[in-house]
């Protein structure tokens, strides 16, 4: 029996959207872009770099966990070592200008990263720049790292609170804490919040690092990083202290509140803990 036209017409227009739908199943099986997006490989790379004329001796460490985050790693190692080179010229310049006199020896530069500290969110790292280029001492500058593995940019140390939080306690908490460790050094005096040579010292102009917690995936705390001369003479040295999550978290910005909790490994003086090793 012929179907008649209306019938064929139908037949027709059903076969015709089935082998369309058969050719769009086989072009998605095919395509790369149908395939579920794959996790971003640990990047590749050296985590150390050392260069040396009779001007200038200079170095990088980056830690392993860096690798974690290709972008943070490719960007850091590449602004790092470029840095490091315009300093071994700079060197050379200066040296070079002062007449070359070989009895001091090369200038000396050494960048290390280290107590990397990761959360769902967040990654953390210390960086420690060691610079001697003459004079009576030299000098060791300690900075943050904070990485949002979301955002994949870096953030300050502001960013981690509300906009328009008061952070009056927490700079309360935080110069208690310096006068606490300020009584296991010999000779360290005290500071205050108005004192004329050294004061309590001012969360805006503070380092800081994610310190390691109790609770996995999760940030303990922060560590608060005082150079020397922060809050007290060059002989005394650097501070850096930890404060718990409990002594902030309830000024934190939304987007990084959950990155905290439990209780830091260690509170209070981790100087010696974080201090490069030789």
């Amino acid at each position: 029996m012929i179907p008649s036209r209306p019938a064929r017409a139908l037949l027709l227009t059903v076969a015709v959207a089935a082998t369309l739908a058969a050719c769009q199943r086989k072009e998605k099986e095919a395509s790369p872009e149908a395939a579920p997006p794959a996790a971003e490989a640990a990047a590749t790379g050296p985590l150390s770099y050392e260069s040396a004329t009779p001007y200038a001796k200079v170095s990088l460490t980056l830690p392993e966990a860096i690798k974690t985050q290709p972008k943070l790693y490719a960007d850091l190692y590449r602004q790092e070592v470029a840095d490091l080179g315009r300093y071994a010229e700079g060197a050379q310049a200066d040296r070079t200008e002062a007449g070359g006199d070989s009895a001091m020896g090369p200038y000396e530069k050494t960048i290390v990263y280290g107590g990397a500290v990761q959360t769902s969110r967040l990654f953390s790292a210390m960086r420690t720049d060691f610079d001697y280029s003459g004079g009576a001492h030299p000098n060791t500058v300690a900075t943050g790292l904070l990485w949002d593995k979301t955002e994949q940019k870096r953030v300050t140390a502001a960013d981690l609170f509300a906009k328009g939080a008061d952070l009056t306690a927490l700079e309360r908490a935080l110069c208690t804490a310096v006068n606490t460790a300020k009584k296991g050094r010999p000779g360290a005096e005290p500071v205050t919040a108005g004192g004329d040579m050294w004061s309590c010292p001012k969360l805006t102009k503070t380092a800081v690092v994610l310190a390691p917690g109790s609770v996995q995936g999760k940030a303990g705390g922060l560590t608060f990083l005082l150079d020397a001369y922060a809050v007290g003479p060059y002989v005394e040295g650097a501070y850096y202290l930890t404060l718990p999550a409990s002594a902030f978290q309830g000024l934190l910005a939304p987007a990084y509140a959950a990155e905290f909790g439990g209780q830091p490994l260690k509170a209070g003086d981790v100087t010696e803990d974080l201090r490069p090793k030789a």
